[in-house]
């Protein structure tokens, strides 16, 4: 089993100033997660979504992490695909470029950045956006088939270019797809790629979700893979905070999942900005069941239907307590089927020294139980 950490560079108080401590500390933190015996990073892209995700160019990042790091993969989770976030061929320079720096160790995963609030940025259209992640994949995974990339797409039409520099993996760093339901981990096994898969219901639908992956690759045809390489891997999400006293990280690890919740409610669902107040000593389970409690209530005002994971991002039965506790709910994403458990430790209002204890407290006592 791998083992991972995942960047949204989230914060309460979204000031220049707090901006940039936290950008800077997401560093510190996957320069420690390397030395704790992790296997990977990942940071997302998104655009314009104060609050939730201050993210926007993970390609510097990613770059800067490889700079201060010699061991750990990098992963894109995921670039934004649509053509005005990002053009395939930029996509492509950009990640080989990297692939080469960091002496091959990149992980390539694509998205559709479909919020309103980030489409209306870029001018990207959501009708299209499936299909321009489609067409996007379908490039990347041939730039470097030949010595010159031609394509001739629905889309695009690309006349004969060499893609420069070329990658160390050959042919090109491994593919990866955001899935969020069924129909696009069954996009993902159709294109060969990786799912990479939230899961916040608990272990019990990231099992439901493996077994979904594991049957569409079964079923899969080859008529629709987007390289020649099948990466069949599956990570799923593991919010977590570790601490020597349980109550604490229970405590900082709900208040933290409770502003990632809301965050994603404002963007993904209209509702209002998150809560960025910490109150000490707060019983945090207990607001978090009243914040999902007041997000079914605002669905059912603004009349938008109540859909199943409508507040799955409010359950807090996660990795939050002692080591022990960790390894408790990593057991039980291993009996899911999961190949790579993707940490999450960096929500808003997790304070600085919690995700470094966190991570230290993984690569102490959780990581090597499962080696």
């Amino acid at each position: 089993m791998k083992f991972s950490m995942i960047f949204e560079a989230q914060l309460a108080d979204p000031s220049p100033e707090h901006e940039r401590r936290v950008l800077r500390d997401c560093v510190d933190q996957a320069v420690l997660a390397e030395q704790a015996g992790f296997d990977r990073i990942w940071a997302v892209e998104h655009h314009s979504l104060k609050w939730y995700a201050h993210m926007s160019a993970p390609e510097i990042f990613l770059t800067y992490v490889a700079a201060r790091t010699e061991r750990i993969r990098l992963g894109h989770g995921v670039v934004c695909m649509p053509f005005n976030f990002n053009h395939p061929a930029r996509v492509a320079e950009r990640a080989a470029m990297l692939d080469v720096l960091s002496g091959g160790r990149l992980d390539l995963g694509a998205g559709r950045g479909a919020t309103r609030q980030e489409t209306s940025l870029c001018g990207v259209d959501p009708a299209r956006t499936y299909d321009e992640v489609d067409e996007a994949l379908r490039i990347i995974g041939s730039a470097w088939r030949d010595e010159e990339l031609e394509w001739h797409g629905p889309l695009l039409d690309i006349p004969p270019h060499p893609i420069l520099p070329r990658p160390v993996q050959d042919p090109h760093p491994p593919l990866f797809l955001a899935c969020s339901k069924r129909e696009t981990l069954a996009l993902a096994a159709d294109y060969g790629v990786g799912a990479l898969v939230l899961g916040f219901a608990g272990p019990e639908q990231v099992a439901e979700m493996r077994e979904a992956y594991g049957a569409a690759i079964a079923a899969r045809t080859g008529e629709r893979l987007v390289s020649s390489v099948v990466n069949d891997h599956f990570a799923a999400l593991c919010p977590t905070i570790v601490l020597d006293d349980r109550a604490e990280a229970v405590r900082v690890g709900t208040r933290g999942q409770r502003f990632f919740a809301q965050s994603i409610a404002h963007w993904y669902g209209g509702a209002p900005p998150p809560d960025e107040a910490v109150r000490p000593g707060g019983d945090e389970v207990r607001e978090i069941r009243e914040a999902a409690e007041r997000q079914v209530a605002y669905l059912h005002e603004a009349k938008i239907p109540v859909r199943p994971n409508a507040t799955a991002t409010f359950n807090a039965e996660h990795a939050y307590g002692t080591a022990d506790d960790a390894i408790a709910y990593v057991e039980r994403l291993a009996d899911a089927g999961v190949d790579e458990v993707m940490c999450l430790i960096q929500m808003g209002t997790v304070p600085q020294e919690a995700c470094l204890e966190t991570i230290r407290q993984w690569g102490d006592k959780v990581v090597p139980r499962f080696r």
